[in-house]
């Protein structure tokens, strides 16, 4: 499967990624997003969010789990994208109460500690965020398509 690295980047660079990767998202599918506490999931999530036109506040779903927003994409790109942070999930069967399932071939997702779903939800492209806490000037990314949708969402990004 397709992938891309990035090595030793700074917030900015991380930020806009994130904005390019959103402008290329499709309708509905899921992205990964992999790294340690303080890797920069959360900023990455939060340029994402922007660049799809999210204004107001933009919360953590650390204790919700779930933290839906409408948003204004290009044509054929995402109306609704679900903000999941799964690293409290007891138990996968809790993706039902959370009512995310019936989203799923309706909105772009964007989990947290996807690991926690147990199989139960599949990443179309995985973001692999990696570095120190302390210096979130140097992170490394890789990029991988998991999926078809996957590798059509890194086409859409190498080709823009």
């Amino acid at each position: 499967m397709a992938e891309q690295r990035h090595h030793a980047l700074d917030q900015a660079a991380v930020e806009a990624f994130a904005a390019r990767l959103a402008a290329v998202a499709p309708a509905a599918g899921l992205l990964s997003l992999r790294g340690e506490l303080g890797a920069g999931k959360s900023t990455f999530a939060r340029a994402f969010l922007r660049a799809l036109g999210v204004s107001g506040t933009i919360r953590s779903p650390t204790y919700t789990l779930v933290e839906p927003y409408d948003v204004t994409a290009p044509p054929g790109g995402p109306d609704r994208v679900l903000h999941l942070d799964l690293y409290r999930l007891a138990d996968p069967e809790e993706l039902d109460y959370l009512g995310v399932r019936d989203e799923a071939d309706q909105a772009l997702f964007l989990v947290e500690w996807l690991s926690q779903a147990a199989g139960e939800l599949e990443a179309d492209l995985e973001l692999s965020l990696s570095g120190e806490a302390s210096r979130p000037d140097r992170r490394d990314l890789v990029c991988r398509a998991a999926t078809p949708l996957g590798e059509a969402w890194l086409a859409r990004l190498a080709a823009d």
